[in-house]
C-alpha cells in the first residue's frame, strides 16, 4: 500500500515554483466571423504581465476556446515587456496619453493613499508595481484602448534625476560661459 503516494498524480507537500510575473487576465470577449453557414465563434483575451517591480507588458490574442487565447495573450503580453519609471511606489510625475478614443490620466499620490484606479487601469498600475496613485478615465471605456492608454502613459514618465529644471539649466549654462571662456584663445591688441 505504500506505493500509492506514486500513483501519478501531483503531491501536496510539494512545493509548486515561483511565477516570475505576476499574469492577470484584463477582459474575454466572445468574437464571431460571419460565413455562408452562420457565424463562428472564437474567444479574444486580454492580459498583462509584470513583475511588480518596473517592467509590464499587455497583450492581445485569439484562440478557438478560452485556454487557448489565454495562453497566447499572456505569450504577447510577456514578449512586449517595457521598463517603465517609478519614484517611491507612485509615479515620478502626472501623466496623460490617450489611445483612440480611450483617455487616461495618472497621477503621484503621497504614501499611505492607495491606488485609487478602477477597472484595467488598477490592474495595469497594480501588475506595474505602483502602489500610490490616482487616475482618471476619460472619454470610452473600451478595456483594450484603456490599458494600452495606461501603459502610453506609463512609458511617457520620465526619472527625476532627468528632469530638466531652471535652477539646473542656470547652473549648466553658467558652467558652460565659464568654460568657453577659459577655453577660448586671448586676442592680441593688433587682432581683429
Amino acid at each position: 500500500m505504500q506505493n500509492n503516494q506514486n500513483s501519478g498524480r501531483p503531491q501536496k507537500d510539494q512545493p509548486q515554483e515561483e511565477k516570475q510575473f505576476d499574469e492577470r487576465i484584463l477582459n474575454i470577449d466572445r468574437v464571431a466571423r460571419v460565413v455562408k453557414g452562420g457565424r463562428r465563434f472564437r474567444f479574444r483575451a486580454l492580459a498583462v504581465a509584470g513583475d511588480r517591480k518596473h517592467k509590464i507588458g499587455i497583450g492581445s490574442a485569439k484562440g478557438a476556446d478560452v485556454t487557448t487565447a489565454v495562453a497566447k495573450a499572456m505569450e504577447v503580453a510577456k514578449k512586449n515587456m517595457v521598463t517603465i519609471h517609478l519614484y517611491k511606489e507612485t509615479l515620478p510625475h502626472e501623466a496623460t496619453a490617450k489611445v483612440s478614443g480611450a483617455h487616461i490620466l495618472i497621477k503621484p499620490a503621497s504614501p499611505g493613499t492607495g491606488l485609487i484606479a478602477g477597472g484595467v487601469v488598477r490592474t495595469v498600475l497594480e501588475v506595474a508595481g505602483v502602489r500610490n496613485a490616482l487616475s482618471k478615465s476619460l472619454g470610452s471605456t473600451n478595456k483594450t484602448n484603456t490599458a494600452y492608454a495606461t501603459l502610453e502613459a506609463l512609458q511617457s514618465m520620465v526619472p527625476a534625476k532627468e528632469w530638466v529644471t531652471t535652477k539646473h539649466e542656470a547652473k549648466s549654462a553658467t558652467k558652460k560661459t565659464v568654460a568657453a571662456k577659459v577655453a577660448a584663445p586671448k586676442k592680441s591688441a593688433g587682432e581683429k
